[in-house]
């Protein structure tokens, strides 16, 4: 990555996520939303779409020679790159249409299959997370302004085995899921939405999160670049390899992140 200005690629992204979240947090203070049901059958709305827009000009005027992928834009799934920009412009729409707050603006750059560098913004919980130039991990205090704030670096933490902290979707726990955590001698059983999940292992506030569903690249990469800054993993669940991006479908297998010390099932 010698040839891109990180710190430039880091002040983007900060500024276009709270951008994002500012606009997502207008529609979502609306007494109605407008929403619809798209050929996958999952939700979308207005806040989704225009987070999308957004977010788009603001990379491609930043960065006019990287792909952009984003979820809601199908024609971007049609192309591959070694080098990528990867958007979910509101991650959790579920939890953003049922008012839970749950829901993140998610921005990542991938190279050569490992997302490198991201931001997961939660409007609602006014909590920010993103890799800084260097690679490190931080959580931003609010209030957010036009320059950064005061910062903790974020580190996962030294887990106890016995006595493990796991986090799961909120939205999407199933059977498989409570198997999976079953296998394991836990403290504290927690839920949560979107990208969250990934954050809470990074700031050390919990030890392991199995996705045992299906999940698309835009949805992970920035957790991921989140917690790899933090010093944590993300896992391909069956082989325990690291979770890579690219791929011919952006699908992702079923996985786990986890901090480092967590014996994995």
């Amino acid at each position: 990555m010698r040839d891109l200005d990180l710190a430039r690629l880091e002040s983007v992204f900060r500024d276009t996520a709270l951008e994002a979240g500012a606009l997502i947090m207008e529609v979502y203070d609306r007494p109605e939303v407008e929403t619809r049901t798209k050929a996958d059958a999952s939700p979308v709305t207005e806040a989704d779409e225009a987070a999308d827009a957004l977010i788009s000009r603001r990379l491609a005027a930043a960065f006019p020679d990287i792909l952009i992928v984003t979820e809601e834009q199908a024609s971007s799934h049609l192309h591959r790159a070694d080098r990528f920009l990867i958007v979910d412009p509101l991650d959790g729409t579920k939890e953003f249409i049922q008012r839970r707050g749950d829901f993140t603006v998610n921005i990542a750059l991938v190279e050569d299959g490992v997302p490198q560098r991201g931001v997961v913004y939660a409007p609602a919980k006014q909590r920010l997370f993103y890799t800084r130039a260097d690679g490190t991990s931080v959580e931003e205090a609010a209030p957010f302004g036009n320059e950064p704030g005061a910062q903790r670096v974020l580190r996962v933490a030294q887990p106890d085995n016995d006595a493990l902290r796991v986090v799961a979707s909120k939205s999407h726990r199933d059977a498989a899921t409570d198997a999976y955590i079953d296998r394991y001698r836990v403290a504290q059983s927690k839920s949560a939405g979107s990208s969250l999940k990934f954050c809470l292992i990074a700031a050390g506030e919990a030890d392991l999160y199995p996705r045992l569903g299906p999940t698309m690249e835009w949805d992970t990469a920035a957790g991921d670049a989140v917690v790899r800054g933090a010093g944590g993993h993300v896992a391909q669940l069956d082989d325990h390899e690291s979770l890579t991006y690219g791929k011919e479908d952006y699908r992702n297998p079923f996985f786990v992140a986890f901090a480092p010390g967590v014996v994995l099932a």
